[in-house]
């Protein structure tokens, strides 16, 4: 499969597909290093080309060299916004949703393949839930208040498409967070209310009100910047081109 394959890749409310993308060439700034920027990442944490598009992101900021001043916030989405609380079973979910399993096969082939080049492992196979995801993204707005947001990110992504744990339960969600830093009491109580929903809510609303339809969008300094998982160098060029 061509190396360019992660590039314009999206994944929206009816499933994951590779769209196309203009490839301009861009110019990187050059001189002194820029002053820190926003980029908001707008994803949901079963996107696969989220995170195919996190990992390029990293690959990225190290082609730049430290060029590229960074605030980096993860934003909600919900691919399946109607789905049940405790999550559906995959297979029967995904056969329904894409006419069949084997088509639903071929689809996580695709973004295997494609992952494969952005150094991650996915391991369909070992998912068995499709869950709902509003508490990862309760979690992910919580990591961001003890500034460990970037942390849970990697970890809810790794737990759901390597390990294919269910990122919908509770017990996963805590164990997460503590791994990352944030103290247990604040994680039990923190998911056993409901802190952080009306944020996610809104911000989840918002982003379909900008009209977004596919994720991971990209915003940079509150200004839609770019959707998919570019390749490392094309996103070097795109975000310098948006400093100028």
């Amino acid at each position: 499969m061509s190396d360019e394959i992660e590039v314009g890749a999206v994944c929206g409310v009816d499933g994951c597909a590779i769209a196309p993308t203009t490839e301009a060439a861009l110019k990187r700034p050059e001189g002194d290093p820029q002053p820190v920027h926003d980029l908001a990442i707008v994803s949901d944490v079963i996107c696969p080309w989220c995170y195919v598009a996190k990992r390029n992101l990293e690959k990225a900021l190290a082609l730049a060299g430290g060029e590229i001043g960074l605030r980096i916030t993860w934003r909600p989405f919900e691919l399946n916004p109607a789905m049940p609380k405790e999550g559906l079973n995959r297979r029967e979910y995904r056969s329904h949703k894409f006419g069949s399993w084997e088509r639903s096969q071929a689809l996580d082939a695709q973004v295997a393949a494609a992952g494969k080049l952005a150094g991650i492992a996915f391991h369909y196979d070992l998912i068995e839930r499709t869950p709902n995801t509003f508490d990862a993204h309760r979690l992910i707005w919580l990591a961001g208040q003890n500034g460990v947001q970037s942390a849970v990110v990697e970890a809810l992504f790794s737990a759901y498409f390597v390990e294919g744990r269910d990122v919908g339960d509770k017990g996963v969600l805590a164990e997460i967070a503590k791994r990352a830093g944030i103290p247990e009491t604040v994680v039990t109580g923190f998911l056993e209310d409901t802190a952080g929903a009306e944020e996610v809510r809104v911000e989840a609303t918002n982003a379909i009100r900008r009209g977004i339809s596919g994720v991971p969008t990209f915003f940079f300094d509150g200004k839609e910047l770019f959707s998919g998982a570019l390749k490392p160098e094309l996103m070097v060029e795109t975000l310098g081109e948006a400093m100028v």
